[in-house]
């Protein structure tokens, strides 16, 4: 099964937490050992597990892609969001999580994040849990 959820990012470029909302799929489902996989349907958003405790590293991720993949004339797709398009390629589509003992494994630092490139929108997440 499926279990998907919203999420309303609210600027251009943004990196939104879901760890709350992924770790409540799993508790909500009694998942205690296992794997977590987390999907994001669109071509302009992505996935990525970053440093959650100063809030400057998503400023500095985000304003270096920025940099790196500027907004702007020389691109070839009519709608005027390659550059999302590119930095969805570069942070990726799914994550894979372990889960144990309830909950999610991830370091004393790190969160699950959506990157958005293209906003603000209405995204949707996908989670599927399996156990083992």
């Amino acid at each position: 099964m499926i279990h998907k959820f919203k999420v309303n990012t609210s600027g251009q470029c943004e990196m939104k937490d879901i760890t709350r909302e992924v770790q409540e799929i799993a508790r909500e489902n009694g998942l205690e050992s296992g794997v977590c996989h987390v999907f994001v349907p669109h071509t302009t958003c992505a996935l990525a597990v970053n440093e959650n405790a100063d809030p400057d590293v998503r400023v500095d991720i985000i304003g270096r892609l920025r940099e790196l993949i500027p907004d702007g004339p020389g691109y070839k797709h009519s709608e005027g969001n390659s550059p999302a398009h590119i930095k969805s390629v570069l942070a990726g589509s799914s994550l894979t999580v372990f889960v144990e003992e309830g909950a999610l494994a991830l370091g004393a630092w790190q969160a699950l994040y959506l990157c958005e490139y293209d906003g603000p929108r209405s995204r949707e997440v996908w989670v599927k849990l399996l156990k083992g």
